[in-house]
């Protein structure tokens, strides 16, 4: 995906939101190579979220949250990742409280399919930030915390995440993984 820079001389709070959202997708884009069918599911020192899981979950909490901000259908069933994917039920959740057994089942095949997944929700979310103004990011969305949350604290908090999953998938790259191949 081809960004357009900036102009660091005039961001406005929209122009840092749609650099920052575009921050994840460029690390991951930069760790695409590294992702292998080895490395996908395995779970190194144990751990429950495999790259196929942190890739998966970056792009659900991205969709799931961007379409309620929005009103608009989830790129997971409009665009067909749904069925490309493949993890029937399970893949409908966002990861969220998932038990270990639940993130060990997010088995995926395909690492082009979660990563084609991922680049759509950024663009998603880059484009649906590109139709906000300054003004937009005040709104509150939920009032059920205190204080409540406005549009703008919620897409932080959705560009943080991503950024720390696909930051753990970067991680997960560089190391060695053993074999789990007989």
């Amino acid at each position: 995906m081809a960004r357009q820079l900036v102009r660091l001389d005039s961001m406005n709070a929209i122009d840092i939101l749609i650099d920052a959202a575009g921050r994840p997708l460029e690390a991951l884009e930069a760790t695409r190579d590294r992702i292998t069918a080895e490395n996908l599911n395995a779970h190194p020192a144990g751990h429950d979220n495999s790259i196929a899981w942190l890739l998966w979950h970056t792009g659900r909490e991205i969709d799931a949250q961007l379409a309620a901000l929005s009103g608009g259908d989830e790129v997971w069933s409009a665009a067909g990742f749904r069925q490309r994917v493949g993890l029937g039920e399970l893949g409908d959740g966002i990861g969220y409280g998932h038990t270990p057994e639940q993130a060990r089942a997010v088995v995926a095949q395909d690492a082009q399919a979660l990563v084609d997944y991922v680049e759509a929700t950024t663009e998603a979310l880059i484009e649906y930030l590109g139709g906000l103004s300054d003004e937009d990011l005040d709104d509150v969305i939920d009032a059920a915390y205190d204080p409540p949350v406005t549009r703008g604290v919620r897409l932080v908090s959705i560009i943080d995440d991503a950024a720390q999953h696909i930051a753990q998938v970067a991680f997960v790259c560089g190391m060695e993984i053993p074999s789990t191949r007989a």
